[in-house]
């Protein structure tokens, strides 16, 4: 079924297409919510919430840019309201406690993959992790964060800010990286722009 067909038979309200259209989405979306959440579980209550609000709000897409963006957009938004929904997103911490966490000593992997990435980000705490996944891997601006999460744009910038340092520590200590030359040398894994 083509994207056009999945979308006018979603309009219809038509099961055949709704489930099409999960389907062929909710691999990828699971990955957007797994990045924010605290476990699985966390992660597919995410997805879920987000993909009725992609039923329920599907006759406002305007064809404007691309369906796959409109829903990743859905899901975002459905993740944080999640995380202020149950006040998960207060539990940041302060940058003085960033040398206390504790991380396992794993073998030095001979490719950096992003799922390594991806499991150092999920170690930050909620509000770093948050911060750091809408400004760097979903692009928002640190004013686009801030109105998205009743913060400041200077709370932003350095909750960024701190979730960068710790991320280079996590990476570090887990022997995913070298303490690189140049930032760009580890990120790049990650596919994030920091």
């Amino acid at each position: 079924m083509t994207e056009e067909a999945i979308l006018l038979g979603c309009l219809k309200n038509q099961p055949a297409a709704q489930q099409e259209l999960y389907s062929k989405y909710s691999p990828k979306m699971l990955a957007v919510c797994y990045r924010f959440a605290r476990n699985r579980e966390d992660a597919e209550d995410m997805l879920q919430e987000g993909f009725i609000r992609v039923f329920t709000q599907i006759h406002q897409f305007q064809s404007k840019g691309s369906f796959e963006g409109w829903i990743r957009r859905i899901i975002v938004h459905t993740c944080i309201n999640h995380l202020k929904k149950h006040k998960k997103f207060n539990d940041s911490v302060d940058i003085s406690q960033a040398h206390t966490i504790q991380v396992r000593e794993d073998s030095v992997p001979s490719i950096i993959q992003a799922k390594q990435v991806v499991e150092c980000i999920r170690m930050l705490p909620i509000g770093y992790r948050t911060v750091l996944n809408l400004f760097a891997i979903d692009g928002y601006t640190h004013r686009e964060i801030a109105q998205m999460l009743d913060i400041e744009e200077s709370t932003s910038r350095s909750q960024y800010t701190r979730a960068k340092a710790m991320l280079e520590q996590i990476l570090v200590q887990k022997k995913i990286i070298i303490r690189p030359q140049r930032q760009d040398e580890w990120v790049a894994a990650a596919h994030v722009r920091f």
